[in-house]
């Protein structure tokens, strides 16, 4: 019996919510990146891009557990000489939450060309509401 290889142009994508409010920032982007990876469908195939399309909301009421809040920090650098910036979770929660939850995601799927189309799948929104219920997605909370 041979292996089942999924080909590019016979991939369905389908929509899925997470909604955030409450849960860990690092469960969420865990599931996030399973879903934009398509490891959830049995036809998964490794080097070609089978995942969905997923939106995740209420970014700003996502927590952080134990004291990652204040002692955990987002650095970037400029690219100027001595220009390392650093921001405390804290204050990256508070002014750009769908950022630490982008950050998240991001650190959790490939560096390569199917992660870098599969960000691409990816839409937050700090609050409840979004801008695509045409696309009819369905609420994900296994």
């Amino acid at each position: 019996m041979s292996t089942f290889m999924a080909k590019k142009g016979e991939v369905e994508r389908k929509w899925y919510i997470l909604d955030a409010a409450g849960k860990p920032l690092g469960r969420v982007a865990a599931q996030a990146a399973v879903l934009l990876r398509g490891k959830h469908k049995p036809t998964f195939t490794p080097h070609v891009d089978c995942g969905d399309h997923v939106i995740i909301i209420n970014c700003g009421k996502a927590v952080l557990t134990g004291s990652k809040l204040t002692q955990k920090k987002w650095q970037r650098h400029t690219g100027y000489i001595g220009h390392l910036k650093e921001t405390r979770y804290d204050t990256l929660m508070a002014t750009k939450p769908t950022k630490a939850m982008e950050l998240a995601v991001k650190g959790m799927i490939p560096s390569n060309s199917i992660g870098r189309d599969a960000l691409l799948r990816l839409r937050l929104f700090e609050g409840a509401e979004h801008i695509h219920a045409a696309q009819k997605p369905e609420v994900w909370d296994k």
